[in-house]
């Protein structure tokens, strides 16, 4: 009978941030052991629970005995089995013994082909196995995979030493009402769990549980516990956002993964701190607030921080007043230190900080942060420079000062706490200290974008900058041989990559890929046995750039029709892959796309023939049928057309003109002899191939559309 099955371990509290990973892996390792015996449906639905102190799942429509299988033997080759006479062999008695089926002759066997030689096979109908042999070797199979942090040893009271996470203190398995005597790590299952530690009597916090279908609500009725991490998750949420009334609550979604896997019957309260802490950057009061204490920051709808900030308590009371007097008392010292820091750093300016990056070592091979200082600052200026040139507002000296006190916050006491504070902090000094404000704004822009869909930098100077720092990142740590590999990258340098990429992309920059790189590379001259790693790097940013456009929704054969001309500039890649797109989507393209993929493999087999000509074009006088002049005039018509939209940037337009050239296309593949006796008419056709191909091939390789 199909019943749902419910597995629970109870423990000590288990680490909080591995939780949803061992909820996880504790679930699916189950559903997965039960599904490879055939003991589920295909519709069968696992939920999965976890709170501190459990891990748990349960699932729908599990069979109690999985269905009998019909399974074909194979018993041995006849070769074998039978003696020369013909007769049973003592072999073939011995194997049918080991299978089980001592008593069968070879009447009974199937004689088949196998491969190239014959063998005897014997099928035969398996019945099929109870579950409680399947959930307690799917149970097994999934506590020796659970992503353990750190393993430890403690004794059971029988004396028995068993090693797991944290001590186990119970199990449960039900199958509907029905409890399946699983065994695990020196404990036998039931049918009675506990309640919230606090929130139930010392003497009555055993829950029994009477069905599997009865497991999340009659732990929240009767235990206090909401074993659902999503519930759980669920009911914070929605709390913090009724506390928080008008004002805005900052709930990062690691901070409320945290917090759920501390607690099983969350409650919010309100506590407040001193308004005189306000003075201090509210970046790192909130930082303070949810790394060191998990609290919840609130701020008003400008964004501007509160002095009020929520907690959430794993204790229900209707006299909170201790939970929240012992939670602002244990704030207070955490703002109080944040405020002298802040205090004392802003007695030194950044510039004066400047000398002791000699003291810091960026790489052994590189440096120190003040020499990766100064390359960082003379390739921000270059790329200011080139800007400028482009007729884009950068103003190279404030970008070399914005470059030059880019990392001087690194020195500074808050950051020193708090690293994730870097170039925030440098803002807030640089405008202390008198600085621009686009050489303020430069030290935390630079950073940017830190993670995937970030913001960008916001001035021109920010961005110089911020391509600087990530161009010397990639070109220096590429060099020393750091590149990354697998899944290792230490360096982040697949970040700075899609950084700049973004950059180059979003902000429609008009600079080359490799130019960015030359000048990066330029920098690192005085580097002994530096070797210039630019090839790789680009061809590492292109591979990121696929990823880039992929995401934006491009199909893979869009991408490589433009991805593939190695584009060394990326202002305008977005419009040339909608204008492949539109391309597409012509009746036309399909039989263009092919004709151009057939016309690039002829012009590839033919180089050194086109060599030859010395790019002579095509010769009007030596075209001799009709579908050749016919291409020739519709290309000698069509290219001002084409030339003039791409003048334009219309790359729509371009390839939609092309359009017009199908027919005869079409017709001088039909009719036409590319590879012709006569060399020069041979070469002829293939410089009118050559032109064509050109002209189609300006916004994007379009055969990759018929790959």
């Amino acid at each position: 009978m199909n019943q749902t099955l419910l597995i629970e371990l109870l423990t000590e509290e288990l680490p909080p941030k591995a939780l949803a990973k061992l909820g996880a892996a504790f679930a699916s390792g189950i559903v997965n052991g039960l599904k490879s015996r055939d003991f589920l449906e295909e519709d069968s639905a696992a939920t999965i629970h976890a709170t501190p102190r459990r891990l748990a799942v349960s699932i729908t429509k599990v069979r109690a005995t999985s269905p009998d299988k019909s399974i074909r033997e194979k018993v041995l080759p006849v070769s074998v089995a039978l003696d020369k006479d013909g007769n049973p062999s003592a072999p073939l008695a011995k194997k049918l013994a080991a299978l089980g089926f001592p008593d069968l002759t070879v009447a009974d066997l199937e004689r088949a082909q196998d491969g190239k030689a014959e063998s005897f096979f014997y099928t035969y109908t398996a019945p099929g196995s109870q579950l409680l042999a399947g959930a307690q070797a799917a149970l097994e199979e999934s506590v020796a995979k659970l992503p353990i942090p750190k393993v430890m040893s403690y004794q059971r009271p029988d004396g028995s030493t068993v090693q797991f996470v944290r001590p186990a203190h119970s199990l449960i398995a039900l199958h509907g009402g029905t409890v399946l005597p699983l065994t695990l790590l020196g404990l036998t299952a039931s049918n009675v769990t506990e309640g919230h530690r606090f929130l139930t009597a010392p003497g009555g916090r055993s829950v029994t549980v009477a069905t599997a279908d009865a497991y999340a609500a009659t732990l929240a009725e009767q235990g206090k516990v909401i074993p659902g991490v999503d519930a759980r998750k669920e009911k914070i949420r929605a709390s913090l956002l009724e506390k928080a009334g008008a004002d805005q609550v900052l709930m990062p979604e690691a901070l409320l993964d945290e917090v759920t896997a501390l607690v099983e019957w969350p409650v919010v309260y309100e506590c407040r701190f001193e308004e005189e802490f306000l003075a201090v950057p509210q970046e790192c009061l909130i930082l303070t607030m949810q790394t060191n204490q998990k609290y919840f920051a609130l701020t008003d709808a400008a964004g501007k921080l509160r002095s009020r900030f929520l907690i959430v308590s794993n204790i229900a009371t209707d006299t909170p007043q201790a939970i929240i007097g012992g939670n602002e008392r244990v704030v207070r010292p955490r703002l109080s230190d944040a405020k002298f820091f802040f205090e004392q750093d802003k007695k030194k300016t950044l510039e004066s900080r400047l000398p002791l990056l000699k003291n810091v070592v960026y790489h052994n091979k590189l440096g120190t942060q003040a020499e990766r200082s100064e390359r960082v600052t003379a390739l921000a200026g270059a790329i200011a420079g080139k800007l400028n040139a482009a007729g884009l507002q950068a103003d190279v000296a404030l970008t070399e000062r914005a470059a030059r006190l880019s990392k001087a916050d690194l020195l500074t006491d808050m950051v020193g706490e708090f690293p994730e504070l870097q170039g925030i902090m440098g803002t807030y000094y640089a405008r202390h200290d008198g600085e621009h404000e686009d050489v303020a704004l430069a030290a935390s822009e630079h950073y940017q974008p830190r993670f995937a869909g970030d913001a960008l930098p916001a001035t021109a100077t920010g961005t110089a900058v911020a391509l600087a720092d990530k161009l010397e990142t990639l070109v220096g740590i590429w060099a020393i041989g750091l590149a990354p590999t697998g899944d290792k990258d230490p360096f982040a340098l697949r970040r700075h990559a899609l950084g700049v990429l973004r950059m180059l992309i979003e902000k429609r920059l008009p600079l080359s890929i490799s130019g960015l790189l030359a000048d990066a590379a330029r920098q690192f001259s005085s580097v002994a046995g530096f070797k210039d790693p630019s090839a790789d790097v680009a061809a590492f940013m292109l591979d990121r750039l696929r990823g880039i456009l992929r995401e934006r929704g491009f199909t893979p054969n869009e991408i490589e029709a433009v991805v593939a001309q190695n584009p060394d500039r990326l202002d305008d890649i977005v419009q040339r892959l909608e204008a492949v797109q539109a391309f597409a989507a012509l009746p036309e393209s399909a039989s263009l796309a092919g004709a151009n993929k057939r016309i690039t493999n002829i012009l590839k087999k033919n180089e050194e023939a086109l060599a030859q000509t010395g790019g002579a074009g095509v010769n009007p006088a030596l075209l001799q049928d009709t579908a050749e002049k016919n291409l020739h005039a519709a290309i000698v018509r069509v290219q001002p057309e084409v030339d003039a939209a791409f003048a334009k940037g219309d790359f729509a337009g371009t390839l939609k003109t092309l359009a017009q050239l199908r027919d005869d296309v079409d017709a001088f593949f039909n009719d036409v002899m590319v590879m012709a006796e006569d060399v020069a008419l041979r070469n002829n056709r293939l410089a009118l191939l050559s032109s064509l191909h050109g002209m189609m091939n300006r916004v994007a390789d379009i055969s990759k559309l018929a790959a």
